[in-house]
């Protein structure tokens, strides 16, 4: 492995893969497969192209504000450069988008602003300009910002050509959404293989560009409105409601051959075949392209080389239909399975271990100690374990409470000399008569463990509990075993 000065440094240079299994056989179909870039997208490229760009023309300042609308995979890109360079970054974002990738932007320490599912793409774009206008914020246009196209003509190109190794590029298929892979990428192969046949790919239900109706632009050339074909489709990061400057000027120059609309529903079919036919995890966007690729290829000639984009990873849509016929349980054949031995089911019990005689405690005077004065140390005391599923949910409701609270961990680094951490449990098991953590105690009192302290939540007593203690909180007016893993509901609740 090679050395780098910045995670930077390793975005591009993403492998071409031939595949195997669905491809049909007369035609080599190789996908670009994007999620290797660090942060698991095409837009990796783009976001570090724009910010350098701007910073070597002085549009962007040291410690000035970044801003841009984004479906999420722009976002997330500029997020991890924006976080190696020192810049602060807010996002707008519509908030029908997958929330994996809002969760992903703040964990990157951005900030993100959702705007209304009815407004689409537009209300986003005009959002991040108001912002701006507003702050004072550097606005990536990306849309329309050409440092998004430039990328491509001087990366992925080349990188597509090495790795064919003087073989003939007959067909490149792409989406679109910036336009600036379709613009980038069709500029650098007019200039090195002019006669590669380049596709645009877009929703079957949403066909702006197949249209031929053009955008309506204000006298700036902002898009004034969605596009008057545009409908909502399964795609995100596919086609906004209305046609990018980038996608416009591909247009005009003539880099589009042709166009291939792709059903949604074939789109994640697509997706899903390429994971458990190939092994290549993507997502929606990615098997819309392969879907418009594979259609491509059955009337290629014998022999065509064609090359596809996979554009991001499939784990920014967990949440998403790409996964609504993915089960968190066992399915039939999966239980009966399990069943087909006898331990470790969760129909039967498993046979008992050989009964072990019970040894002696001696208990350590110290942690004895120790276990009478800690609850007296603050309104709730909760002796627990840096991580388990039941004291994250304790401390979750505590918290989404905002109630100051002390944790004893007892697995942590300052338990672990003299192994005190154990003798501190060995002291809690013999004094509640429970073994288990967490055991939470309020104004000193031994309440119990995670689900007696949200027993006592849901009918009332805690919160008078506090009130005598003149503890400020927030009353939780949620059910707190929802706070509980989903595996753990049933067996809790």
């Amino acid at each position: 492995m090679a050395r780098y000065n910045s995670i930077l440094d390793t975005i591009g240079n993403t492998p071409l893969i031939r595949l195997g299994r669905m491809a049909p056989r007369h035609v080599n179909l190789y996908v670009k497969v994007e999620s290797f870039n660090p942060m698991g997208s095409v837009k990796d490229r783009m976001a570090r192209a724009i910010i350098e760009d701007a910073e070597q023309s002085g549009a962007l300042t040291p410690g000035q504000t970044v801003i841009e609308a984004t479906s999420g995979n722009t976002g997330i890109g500029l997020a991890m450069v924006c976080a190696q360079k020192g810049y602060p970054l807010v996002v707008t974002m519509a908030e029908n988008f997958s929330v994996e990738r809002r969760k992903m932007l703040r964990f990157l320490g951005a900030k993100v602003v959702l705007t209304p599912a009815s407004e689409k793409g537009t209300g986003m774009l005009t959002k991040a300009e108001e912002l701006a206008a507003q702050h004072g914020y550097f606005l990536c246009r990306q849309f329309d910002n050409p440092a998004n196209a430039r990328v491509h003509t001087e990366t992925t190109v080349p990188e597509i050509i090495r790795d064919l190794q003087g073989d003939p590029l007959h067909t490149f298929v792409t989406g679109f959404g910036t336009g600036g892979t379709l613009n980038g990428v069709a500029t650098g192969l007019r200039r090195v293989s002019p006669d590669t046949e380049i596709v645009a790919a877009e929703p079957d239900n949403a066909q702006v560009l197949g249209s031929g109706i053009p955008q309506p632009r204000d006298e700036q050339g902002k898009p004034t409105g969605s596009h008057p074909n545009f409908k909502p489709h399964l795609m995100q990061g596919w086609s906004p409601d209305f046609i990018s400057g980038l996608t416009e000027e591909a247009v005009a120059n003539g880099f589009v051959d042709s166009i291939q609309p792709v059903p949604g529903d074939l789109a994640m079919q697509t997706a899903r075949r390429l994971a458990q036919d190939e092994g290549i995890f993507a997502g929606t966007s990615s098997g819309a392209t392969l879907a418009a690729a594979l259609a491509i290829a059955e009337s290629a000639p014998n022999g065509a080389n064609i090359v596809c984009m996979l554009p991001d990873t499939g784990e920014r849509y967990l949440s998403t239909p790409l996964f609504a016929d993915i089960g968190e349980d066992m399915n039939a054949d999966e239980l009966e399975l399990s069943r087909s031995t006898q331990g470790f089911r969760f129909d039967t019990r498993s046979a008992p271990s050989p009964a072990v005689a019970a040894q002696p405690v001696t208990l350590d005077k110290s942690a004895e100690a120790f276990v009478k004065s800690a609850p007296t140390q603050a309104p709730v005391v909760m002796f627990a374990l840096e991580w388990c599923e039941f004291c994250w949910s304790a401390r979750n409701l505590l918290s989404e409470m905002g109630v100051e609270f002390i944790s004893v961990d007892l697995d942590s680094v300052a338990y672990q000399a003299d192994d005190r951490g154990n003798k501190i449990r060995a002291v809690l098991a013999e004094q509640t008569g429970s073994p288990t953590i967490p055991q939470v105690y309020v104004d000193g009192e031994h309440i119990g463990g995670c689900t007696e302290l949200f027993d006592i939540q849901r009918d009332g007593q805690l919160d008078t509990a506090l009130n005598k203690l003149g503890v400020s909180f927030t009353p939780y007016n949620e059910d707190p075993y929802a706070l509980l893993p989903k595996w753990l509901h049933t067996r809790a609740s």
